[in-house]
């Protein structure tokens, strides 16, 4: 499978829980890192989700938004998962910058260069990616 998405998180559905219009679907990686997605139910049927079924969960590395330190708020997103950061690759305004999640998968966000320093991310620090369900895609095997 080819996509233009950084962040593809293979694993297995872990648990849904339905409601009058959407669902809250949670993929877990063989590593046991868990992403939240929410669907709508029309979507879960269509895909044939069922727990313990093989599926994947896509992330755009732009939807993805850092933070460093310790929180002062908490915040409406569903995916607040914490990492290392693993590497960073500037460019020449934003920079993309790789955090190793405690299962081992990884997962990239695309953030300014301004934003790299004043979080002081490096490699080798803690950091959490932040994104709501809803920036979730989530696909299975044909």
């Amino acid at each position: 499978m080819a996509v233009s998405a950084r962040n593809v998180f293979k694993g297995s559905v872990a648990s849904i829980q339905e409601g009058p219009i959407h669902a809250e679907v949670v993929v877990t990686t063989a590593g046991g890192d868990s992403i939240v997605a929410t669907l709508t139910g029309t979507s879960v049927k269509a895909l044939g989700l069922k727990v313990g079924s093989a599926a994947v969960a896509v992330v755009k590395a732009p939807s993805v938004i850092l933070m460093s330190g310790t929180p002062e708020y908490r915040f409406s997103a569903r995916n607040q998962i914490s990492g290392t950061v693993s590497s960073i690759h500037a460019g020449a305004i934003n920079s993309q910058v790789t955090l190793t999640l405690t299962g081992g998968s990884k997962v990239d966000a695309i953030v300014t260069n301004e934003a790299v320093s004043a979080l002081g991310l490096k490699p080798g620090e803690p950091a959490v990616a932040l994104f709501k369900a809803g920036q979730v895609v989530v696909g299975v095997p044909v």
